[in-house]
């Protein structure tokens, strides 16, 4: 059987708001939202678990106040990670993830994501292997695998996140459960194609689309490129 039959959901783009223009921070994302974007991807940095320092839980609640129409996808590179998984859902959050190495106990966070009412998910830095996922599957709803080294935008993609990615699809599919798989980092036009063949689903994009003049044409053919991928 062809695995990759058993996924049960579309594919995912995600601007990363990182590389929005926080001066117009509602009116970007609304651009985004009408251009295609099926969720808005949230980056919280912490300046202690990566070098630099983003945005928190009001910049969340104020989006939910603006009116946005999709999904927030919450990355947390912060250390611990406790306290803002509860702040975050209480602001909206829907998907929440973090990093294994920012979690004394793992299985806790992700529990404790889920009754928040969010989806909870685990983020796996380019050097970081993906044993702790084995012992969690059935409280995953996403795998995020970062295709740059996390804490700052606009970085070149790694190409060994392919390997990666092909990993976790094979994990996720084996598994049966219906876990999205998502990619961040140096998403462009001419990497997303294979970066659909090696497995994701959900695909994290910050200046690919940000910086473009036109946001629905980036988006457009950023599907276009996938669904070649899944036709190939």
């Amino acid at each position: 059987m062809d695995m990759s039959k058993l996924r049960m959901h579309a594919d995912f783009i995600a601007p990363s708001i990182l590389s929005a223009d926080f001066a117009r921070l509602g009116a970007e994302v609304d651009a985004v939202i009408a251009a295609g974007a099926d969720l808005i991807h949230f980056d919280v940095m912490d300046n202690h678990y990566v070098p630099n320092l983003t945005i928190g839980p009001p910049v969340c609640a104020a989006l939910q106040q603006h009116g946005v129409s999709v999904p927030i996808d919450v990355h947390l590179m912060v250390d611990p990670v406790d306290r803002l998984i509860d702040d975050f859902a209480r602001a909206g959050a829907r998907y929440i993830t973090f990093h294994p190495e920012a979690s004394r106990h793992i299985d806790r966070n992700l529990t404790q994501i889920r009754e928040a009412g969010c989806l909870a998910g685990l983020v796996f830095n380019p050097a970081t292997p993906l044993a702790a996922v084995r012992h969690v599957l059935d409280k995953l709803d996403m795998i995020l695998i970062m295709s740059v080294n996390p804490g700052f935008g606009g970085q070149s993609f790694i190409p060994g996140a392919l390997t990666k990615l092909r990993e976790a699809r094979t994990l996720i599919d084996t598994s049966g459960y219906p876990i999205r798989l998502e990619i961040d980092g140096g998403v462009k036009l001419d990497n997303i194609g294979a970066i659909a063949a090696a497995g994701a689903d959900t695909f994290v994009a910050g200046s690919a689309i940000f910086g473009s003049a036109d946001y629905t044409a980036t988006i457009t053919r950023m599907r276009q490129a996938i669904a070649a991928a899944r036709q190939a």
